[in-house]
């Protein structure tokens, strides 16, 4: 699945929000090296205290975090900047023991790696704002505050082209500035090793020298010119991972199957390219030494014929006619946004969290919580992100079975994201956020504008008219939204987070772009799938995805203080208390364990699960919580011995429980390309049956949708949604949503007024007069 070219475009003007002057040092009399917590305020970067270490929170007094070099300006949680992956690649090449070594080394991902919690809390507390010191822990004579946070560190997935070997790395970025006078890292290894029996992701630079090598292969021509192709230009050859079937597929050997497609003419810039797939081809590419090792063409299907609507450039489409009824929309905000950013720290309503992005997983929330008033900020999670997506397809037959594409751990969501648009993709006053990357070389790619921070009208928050008075109370509801959408192959997915006025966290997905196709026989169709063309069908197919939500609901750093309820609704059985048949309530059951919280959807009973804080009550007694409420969803319909379940055993449950463990962080493993071990990752994690009563908790929810092509589907695909709810469910004491300011109902009303336009009358008697 070819990952798309980045993109770069000029960044808009941005809305970050000036740094505040902290305000002076106050000391504890009674000593002159330690800090009384409650008496310390926010130093300034130039001017820190002078104390020498911060005991971690399960550790001795005497852990020191150690020093850095020289001062630090990136927060512990933010992305690498394109300096400090510069350092990192350098850093490592250099470690290569000979030239044939650096050479052959091929930089499949560096990222940030994240620092223990209890440094992110320091951080938070002391050395970047907004200054929080309340998130360290009270003690007598209060905290010891080191001068200086560790410095960061990066991780990397290197491949060895040479010998086929993966290694993991971890570097210190020391001194990344050095980087930009004359390029000298200052980076130090602190591990590496090599990872046996597995194969890394695949990259854009790997699937274009994939597709090269197939269209220049004599064989392939050949075949071609069987079907009437001679232009090579014409054809597409997308590459897929091949998944794990048999030995054959063993990860010895680093290996793509092709799809065949062939446009029908080059000067159609908007071609749906994917109208023609060419059938009966069998290609098998070593990825390794780029050459195919295996070609077969194996039946002489008939290219489908050039469809109409395969042309989908504006003008081009229905006859050349587009619509041309709707008026502009504007959305403006003549006093600019109401969201504050500083770096990758957001400021919304009463949210705040920080921004983060991964090659694997793009777009991560970390740090979120919530100021409630008097109570302050109330943590609700560490880290939110989509870590895993499956796409199985249900045709049996070739090349369709081999189609269930582990789009994150296989290609990456982030290393195919876009660089968007404003008034296409964003609308509003809009806060973007560039992404660095490095490339299969080595070298540095950045995507600008690759995630949009905006604020987004919702219709009606709430509203309430007294019927004896005739007076009304109506609040808009206005949400902040994080996004990014990445293209793998044909489908384009958009990934969002809602964050609302009430306390709600919303998780969304959005599924368009172009349907993956088959071609037919003449005469022939296919009971799995849905002819949408001559000659065309497009097969059925899921779509699966996996939030992991490592929770915090109440809980500061260092507390382990939240559980897991289900909650179903049941019917009262029919006696003395229900002699009417109407009774029905809520019925919670404590997961205790990990194998007792393996949890399908059931839309019946209402399903769902509560994350509460066992040791912080409401006003009426009850513990504090946030609700996971399920959207729509599936299981996967596909056989219990369908091969692409042995890597994907997570998704035979749509909720799984586990305590945070460091390096749990994918559920098929982190290398699910052509894994060949058997239920690798989530689902052997949870056989360890480690407590969850009271523990810091990591929700993994799986939801997906089947899909069933329509005619309305082609040539394009209209988003489709889904996602899940986070709600607080007697977290606060009353409604958020209480104090949102009122709208200015009347003027907009009179504004946009809307008079007889000579089309329609008012209703007469209760029907629509047409005039």
């Amino acid at each position: 699945m070819a990952s798309t070219s980045k993109k770069t475009t000029p960044s808009p003007p941005c809305c970050d929000s000036t740094t505040p002057a902290p305000p002076p040092i106050r000391r504890d009399a009674t000593s002159s090296s330690s800090l009384v917590q409650q008496d310390w305020t926010v130093p300034s970067a130039d001017r820190r205290p002078v104390v020498d270490s911060l005991p971690e929170p399960s550790k001795t007094a005497s852990a020191v975090i150690p020093v850095m070099l020289r001062a630090q300006t990136s927060h512990p949680l933010d992305p690498l900047s394109a300096a400090e992956i510069s350092v990192a690649v350098a850093t490592v090449r250099a470690a290569g023991a000979t030239p044939e070594l650096r050479d052959s080394m091929r930089f499949v991902e560096v990222v940030l790696f994240e620092p223990d919690k209890h440094v992110v809390a320091l951080a938070d507390a002391y050395f970047f704002p907004p200054f929080q010191p309340s998130l360290l822990p009270r003690s007598k004579g209060g905290p010891i505050i080191p001068t200086k946070l560790p410095p960061r560190r990066a991780r990397l997935v290197v491949y060895n082209k040479r010998s086929n070997e993966t290694s993991l790395w971890i570097v210190e970025l020391s001194e990344v500035h050095a980087a930009t006078r004359g390029g000298h890292h200052r980076g130090k290894v602190i591990s590496s090793q090599v990872v046996p029996d597995v194969q890394p992701p695949m990259d854009a630079v790997e699937y274009a020298e994939c597709e090269a090598v197939v269209k220049d292969l004599h064989p392939f021509r050949e075949a071609m010119k069987q079907r009437g192709i001679e232009d090579m230009d014409l054809l597409m050859a997308d590459g897929w991972c091949v998944g794990y079937h048999s030995d054959a597929d063993a990860p010895s050997r680093r290996l793509a199957k092709t799809l065949i497609f062939c446009r029908t003419e080059s000067d159609c810039p908007m071609e749906n390219g994917y109208a023609r797939p060419v059938e009966g081809i069998h290609v098998l590419v070593d990825m390794q030494n780029m050459r195919v090792i295996e070609f077969e063409d194996r039946k002489l299907v008939p290219l489908p014929p050039a469809d109409p609507l395969r042309n989908y450039t504006p003008g081009e489409t229905r006859g050349g006619v587009d619509r041309s009824d709707v008026k502009p929309l504007q959305i403006i905000q003549p006093e600019g946004p109401s969201f504050r950013v500083n770096g990758h720290y957001v400021e919304w309503q009463k949210w705040n969290f920080r921004i983060g992005f991964t090659p694997r997983e793009g777009l991560v929330i970390h740090s979120v919580a919530y100021v409630d008033g008097s109570r302050g900020r109330r943590p609700l999670a560490h880290r939110l992100s989509f870590v895993e997506m499956v796409v199985p397809y249900g045709d049996p037959n070739e090349p369709h079975y081999r189609k269930n594409a582990f789009d994150a751990g296989e290609d990456g969501l982030g290393k195919n994201a876009h660089s968007l648009k404003k008034g296409c993709d964003c609308l509003g006053f809009i806060k973007y956020f560039d992404a660095h990357f490095t490339n299969f070389t080595g070298g540095i790619e950045t995507i600008e504008n690759c995630v949009c921070l905006h604020e987004e009208d919702h219709g009606i928050l709430w509203k309430h008219q007294d019927w004896r008075t005739g007076l009304a109370e109506v609040r808009r509801s206005r949400r902040l939204t994080v996004s990014f959408i990445c293209t793998v192959a044909n489908y384009e997915y958009g990934f969002f987070w809602h964050f609302y006025q009430d306390g709600k966290i919303e998780a969304e997905v959005k599924l368009t772009g172009i349907l993956s196709l088959g071609a037919l026989q003449p005469g022939e169709t296919r009971k799995y799938g849905t002819t949408i063309a001559p000659g065309l069908y497009a097969p059925v197919h899921q779509h699966f995805f996996v939030a992991r939500m490592d929770m915090a609901v109440d809980c500061r750093p260092g507390e382990a203080f939240n559980q897991v309820v289900e909650v179903n609704v049941e019917v009262e059985k029919p006696g003395e208390t229900n002699v009417h048949n109407n009774a029905f309530y809520a019925k919670e059951t404590l997961l205790r364990s990990e194998l007792e919280a393996m949890r399908a959807c059931n839309p019946q009973t209402a399903r769902h699960w509560i994350v509460r804080n066992t040791r912080t009550v409401n006003r009426t007694g009850q513990l504090t919580g946030y609700k996971l409420v399920p959207g729509s969803n599936c299981l996967p319909l596909a056989g219990s011995e369908a091969k692409f379940l042995r890597r994907a055993a997570f998704l035979n449950h749509n909720l799984w429980v586990t305590p945070y463990t460091h390096g749990e962080m994918f559920p098929g493993g982190e290398f699910p390309n052509q894994n060949p071990r058997v239920d690798e990752g989530l689902a052997t994690w949870v056989k360890q049956n480690r407590p969850l009563e009271e523990t810091d908790i990591v929700l993994w929810y799986v939801f997906g949708i089947t899909h069933v092509p329509r005619l309305e589907d082609w040539p394009v695909m209209p988003v489709e949604r889904l996602g899940f709810m986070l709600m607080p469910h007697g977290f606060f004491n009353c409604s958020p949503a209480v104090d949102v300011p009122p709208s200015t109902c009347e003027l907009d009303a009179k504004d946009n007024d809307v008079k007889d336009n000579g089309v329609t009358k008012p209703l007469q008697n209760g029907v629509l007069a047409k005039l």
